[in-house]
């Protein structure tokens, strides 16, 4: 995915002198290694896609970001690693899946997360959901069905079984 701070840095116009960058600031000594992982729950915005108010897209959306959606989605989405908020003035109409989804605006499709599914109060959902948790507050909308699943859990109820190595092993002789 296209990232502004991937980009070099290029004047708009020719006679136009290129701007110099913002120096990062300076670091005390008694602050965090560079080396310290970030938690996995935390998202950035530079680790997040936006689709502005005006833009509309028809199709298949796919990725290894999360994606913050303002306009119109009409297809399928899917970043099963990531979050995908569908925000006040977004219509989206397109099954979802990830691994956490946030409803503030118009959502008709099926959802499906690995982790959980918010329906916020101005939200309104229009179809199926499958996750481990579910989140509906006053004043939200909803219509359609609600399966709660363990993770790893199939649709039919069995959990999914890991082989491991012996059994691997076993399977392939």
């Amino acid at each position: 995915m296209w990232k502004p701070t991937n980009q070099p840095m290029t004047p708009t116009r020719p006679n136009e002198p290129e701007r110099p960058s913002m120096a990062p600031p300076p670091t005390s000594a008694m602050s965090e290694p560079a080396t310290t992982p970030r938690p996995a729950t935390a998202t950035t915005t530079a680790d997040q896609a936006t689709i502005g108010k005006s833009l509309v897209i028809k199709g298949e959306v796919t990725g290894s970001e999360s994606l913050y959606i303002d306009g119109r989605v009409e297809g399928s989405i899917n970043l099963s690693g990531n979050r995908v908020t569908v925000g006040r003035n977004g219509v989206v109409s397109a099954n979802i899946n990830a691994r956490e989804i946030v409803v503030l605006g118009k959502v008709r499709g099926n959802l499906t997360a690995s982790d959980r599914v918010d329906i916020r109060s101005d939200g309104s959902l229009t179809g199926d959901v499958v996750a481990a948790r579910i989140s509906i507050e006053d004043g939200a909308f909803f219509k359609g069905g609600i399966d709660i699943r363990k993770a790893g859990q199939k649709p039919n109820g069995e959990e999914v079984k890991t082989a491991t190595v012996p059994e691997a092993a076993a399977a392939r002789a």
